[in-house]
Order: C-alpha cells, then sequence, then structure tokens
C-alpha cells in the first residue's frame, strides 16, 4: 500500500529515478520541449522548476547547487544564461504541460513540457517589454519633484513671497490674542484676591472664637472655680 505517499517513483528505484529526472531536465534546457509521458512530465515540473528559481541568482553558490543535480556544464551554462534573461521577471510556473493522448505501442498518455516563455504562440506578452510596478514611498517624492520643475517661474516666486509672509502673520496673530487674553487675565487676579480675602476673614473669626471657649474652658478649670463650684453644690 501507498498511503500518504505522494511521490510517483516512477517503477524506479531513488537513483535511477535522479538520473531519469536529471536528463530530462537537460534536455528540456537544451530544447526548450520535449514530449514524455504524463507521468514523468508531472514529475519533472516538480523537479526543474526549483532549479530554475535557483537560476535567477547567478552566483557561484547557486551554479554549484545545481551542479550537483545536472553535472552538466553546457546546460549550465544555458540555463544561468539565456533561461535566467527569459524567466526573471516571472515569480514561478516556468513551464507548461499540455496533453498529447495516448501513445499506440503500450497505451501511455503523453505530454508535451515545454517552457512557457519560449512559447510565442500559446505566449501573448512575448515581445513585449514589462513594467514593474513601484510600490517604494520614494516615487511620490519624485513625481512632485518633476511637477513642481516643470511649473513655470512667476508661480514659484510667487509661493516663496506667502511662505516669507507666513511667520509675520503668525507673530502678529499671538500678539492679537495676548492682548485680548490681557483683561480676561486682570479680571480673573481679582476674582481670586477678592476670594482669597474672604477666606482670611473667615479663618480669622473662626480662630477669635476657638480662643474664646479655650479661654472660658481653662478659666473653669482653676483651683478657685472649683472650689465654688462645691460650694454651691453643697449649699
Amino acid at each position: 500500500m501507498r498511503h500518504g505517499d505522494k511521490i510517483n517513483n516512477l517503477g524506479r528505484t531513488a537513483a535511477h529515478r535522479r538520473a531519469l529526472l536529471a536528463n530530462l531536465t537537460i534536455s528540456l534546457i537544451e530544447h526548450k520541449r520535449i514530449t514524455t509521458t504524463l507521468a514523468k512530465a508531472k514529475a519533472l515540473r516538480r523537479y526543474v522548476e526549483p532549479l530554475i528559481t535557483k537560476a535567477k541568482d547567478n552566483s557561484t553558490h547557486s551554479r554549484r547547487i545545481v551542479f550537483s543535480y545536472l553535472q552538466n556544464k553546457e546546460a549550465i551554462k544555458e540555463l544561468f544564461g539565456t533561461v535566467a534573461e527569459k524567466v526573471g521577471d516571472r515569480p514561478g510556473g516556468y513551464v507548461r504541460i499540455i496533453r498529447l493522448g495516448f501513445r499506440r505501442g503500450d497505451g501511455a498518455e503523453t505530454a508535451l513540457i515545454e517552457l512557457v516563455d519560449f512559447n510565442e504562440t500559446y505566449n501573448p506578452n512575448a515581445g513585449k517589454v514589462r513594467q514593474t510596478k513601484k510600490t517604494r514611498r520614494g516615487g511620490s517624492k519624485k513625481v512632485a519633484a518633476a511637477a513642481v520643475a516643470a511649473e513655470p517661474a512667476a508661480p514659484v516666486v510667487a509661493e516663496e513671497e506667502v511662505v516669507a509672509e507666513a511667520p509675520v502673520m503668525e507673530a502678529a496673530e499671538e500678539v492679537v490674542e495676548t492682548v485680548e487674553a490681557a483683561p480676561v487675565v486682570e479680571e480673573v487676579a481679582a476674582e481670586v484676591e477678592e476670594t482669597v480675602a474672604a477666606a482670611t476673614e473667615e479663618v480669622a473669626a473662626v480662630a477669635e472664637e476657638t480662643v474664646a471657649e479655650v479661654a472660658e474652658e481653662a478659666a473653669d478649670a482653676t483651683p478657685e472655680a472649683t472650689e465654688e463650684k462645691k460650694d454651691e453644690e453643697a449649699a
């Protein structure tokens, strides 16, 4: 049983399968399209697309990695040269599989696998220059600078005059606001002084009453006052 086994072994051992896929990849890179069985074409697509993605980075490290799979210098040269230039703007999906029907000998289903960018019939964008969309925030600044440069000299001078007068106008507005706020400040200060004076008078009155009560209690607490109270109670 092959439950959960998603890899088509193609009826071969691991070493035989790697050699088969490497040879098919070399032929595809050299001829740009080959005809094989549908099962081999599907297995080849999963094998060759990561190698084409590696070819976009034309570095020694990438070349050595791809060479470890293919072991063919001419294929490496073609892959990192012609093929990489064609598929440079494509994010993925480098190959196309077209079914061709069943083979007469053994009845196997055949298919044509080809590099998408090398087929001008099925590729409507062949020969067109692809314009990449700019998403940088700095692009708007360049457009604004170009628009300012295209304007005549007179409006620019007027803008400079307005900018020069702006600080003066702001300073004048601040002075007016200060002058208008001055009477308000004086009224608030007068109200605060009245409130403080009233509070001082109340505190003084409360203090005098408290002192009088304390004095009375102290007078009642003297020995003479105590003897007088005792005589009154005895009488």
